[in-house]
């Protein structure tokens, strides 16, 4: 329905996939396989830091956040890709406003919940590395809990506001050559007025408060934290950049990607083109993909849990008791009084794991 020379339609229409209408059960098959990487890794992840004991300290608590996020996020736009590749085909893709507005709210406060939970880890890392007399009483689980809170409210009162904008103004065009929505896009849509030019600047300084304030906040501490490594022992400064390399990776991979994407927006503003699906491709699959290999990999605490558990043979779990074992078991039968039960227990326990077994 038009009224006034503008679109007041409740649909939206995501032209992404069009072009490649032609691959759609090739694309369904590469992200069906992307999404159950995504769930395997980061419940991986996740899981062994929930179920370590040593493992739970405040460093571990942000990453399992972040990935928890990233697991999230992934949730909400994988499955309505999968399901827009198998409907239709990869072709024209119909969404209501509403929907396109709730996805659009969650990309962008996850994506800023992101960047947050970042800037809180590198602020973890510095008080660990440039303040450790004074790490554990400004680093307590109730601040942790505070700040993990903050993390996530901060860019969802901010989302909500944004949200509310962008769904108060008339559209000129219905059609995004996105795979999925965002708040940005759908404002590109509009008529232009007071209304839309409030909504952008609003945008930028969301993009400002979520984006680029944690990014510079994240670039001062590890700079600082690099200026005191080079002023101690070459081992402190080994054993602290390792723990920093992690956070560092994920960083530079989350600010690459909004990076081109912005640019991207800002080069073309209203021309469609298929580099703008590229982008949202992008954005999407390298940081949930990426996240959970490089805590998986580059973790030396998380990577020697998932080893262990990745490298138990069911031949070696399932393999019934030697000899040594049974005569054990025989002792304690025999003699019960002049041998303690949990003898048997660690000299088992140091037969398994001494020969890496379960």
């Amino acid at each position: 329905m038009t009224s006034a020379g503008f679109n007041v339609t409740s649909s939206l229409t995501l032209v992404g996939f069009s072009s490649l209408s032609g691959h759609s059960s090739l694309l369904f098959f590469v992200f069906l396989l992307l999404y159950l990487f995504v769930l395997f890794s980061d419940s991986l992840v996740i899981y062994i830091i929930c179920s370590q004991r040593a493992l739970h300290r405040p460093m571990f608590a942000f990453v399992a956040s972040l990935l928890l996020n990233s697991l999230t996020a992934s949730t909400l736009i994988y499955p309505k890709l999968l399901s827009d590749l198998l409907l239709s085909g990869a072709g024209l893709v119909q969404v209501s406003r509403t929907l396109c507005l709730c996805q659009g709210f969650f990309v962008s406060t996850l994506g800023g919940a992101s960047f947050m939970l970042l800037s809180a880890m590198a602020f973890d890392r510095y008080l660990s590395i440039c303040h450790p007399m004074h790490y554990a009483v400004l680093v307590t689980p109730a601040k942790v809990v505070l700040m993990l809170l903050f993390c996530w409210m901060l860019p969802v009162i901010l989302g909500v506001v944004s949200m509310l904008q962008a769904s108060r103004l008339p559209l000129c065009r219905v059609q995004l050559n996105r795979a999925f929505c965002d708040i940005f896009s759908i404002v590109s849509l509009s008529c232009g007025g007071a209304e839309a030019q409030l909504s952008g600047i609003y945008n930028l300084l969301f993009t400002a408060v979520i984006i680029f304030l944690p990014a510079t906040f994240m670039i001062f501490s590890y700079a600082r934290i690099l200026f005191i490594c080079l002023r101690r022992s070459r081992s402190f400064s080994s054993k602290a950049l390792q723990t920093c390399l992690p956070h560092l990776l994920v960083f530079f991979n989350y600010t690459i990607s909004v990076y081109l994407d912005l640019m991207l927006r800002r080069l073309q503003s209203n021309r469609e083109s298929d580099t703008t699906l590229i982008t949202s491709i992008v954005i999407l699959i390298i940081p949930t993909v990426l996240d959970p290999v490089v805590y998986g990999l580059k973790l030396k605490e998380v990577f020697t849990h998932v080893k262990r558990l990745l490298s138990c043979r069911r031949d070696s779990c399932l393999k019934p008791p030697d000899s040594g074992t049974m005569l054990c078991y025989e002792e304690l039968r025999k003699e019960p009084e002049h041998m303690n039960p949990s003898d048997c227990r660690v000299k088992l326990m140091r037969k398994h794991y001494n020969k890496s077994h379960c």
